[in-house]
């Protein structure tokens, strides 16, 4: 019972990080570990929800596609040859998904004004919501004016954080070393974006 307790606590991912902990999941979900498989989907679906919303996906559509995306991956789990490329396999699998018609113009559904009315606002005042939309809107539009390798590149890194750099390089097939580098290129060029229309501050 003690051993058995032991290995609950301590699964052989303990302690492990970026594509070593995603290939030790992976060996254990093939097992048919269900703790591992769970895992792995705390760890990276905040990836696969990126990569969907960043493919003008509106949020039902993208949770649609998160779904279709493990379920693709869990069927085949045998079948990916390595488990350490997990991250990358997942990014493709989901712009693939992405590009799918499955109601990529659905609406989201307006909010009724007696259901409006009666949630208690947690926003920030009209003035400073108008003002941090219309910085959001320069913003984004400066982002999308960046080459494609830059758009991916600064979305990866925004979301994995400069400690899983390792994780960028492999999903976008560059050495690690440029990573960095390169961000800070594509964060020069947005910055110019930026001023060109009057949005750099």
């Amino acid at each position: 019972m003690t051993d058995v307790q032991t290995a609950e606590v301590d699964p052989p991912w303990e302690g492990l990080t970026g594509a070593e902990l995603h290939a030790a999941c992976m060996h254990a979900a093939r097992e048919g570990d269900r703790q591992a498989m769970a895992r792995l989907v705390d760890e990276l679906t905040p990836l696969v929800w990126h990569v969907a919303r960043a493919n003008g996906l509106d949020r039902s559509v993208a949770e649609d596609v998160v779904q279709t995306v493990w379920l693709a991956l869990f069927s085949q789990l045998g079948k990916l040859r390595d488990p350490k490329a997990l991250a990358a396999w997942l990014i493709t699998t989901t712009r693939r998904e992405a590009t799918h018609p499955h109601g990529r113009r659905m609406q989201p559904v307006p909010l009724s004004d007696e259901v409006a009315e009666a949630m208690p606002s947690t926003q920030p005042a009209p003035e400073d919501e108008a003002v941090r939309a219309d910085r959001d809107r320069r913003v984004w539009r400066a982002f999308v004016r960046l080459p494609h390798r830059c758009q991916e590149l600064l979305r990866l890194t925004v979301l994995a954080g400069r400690a899983e750099y390792q994780l960028v390089a492999e999903a976008l097939r560059m050495p690690r070393g440029s990573v960095g580098p390169t961000r800070g290129r594509c964060l020069d060029q947005m910055r110019d974006l930026l001023a060109s229309e009057g949005g750099s501050r």
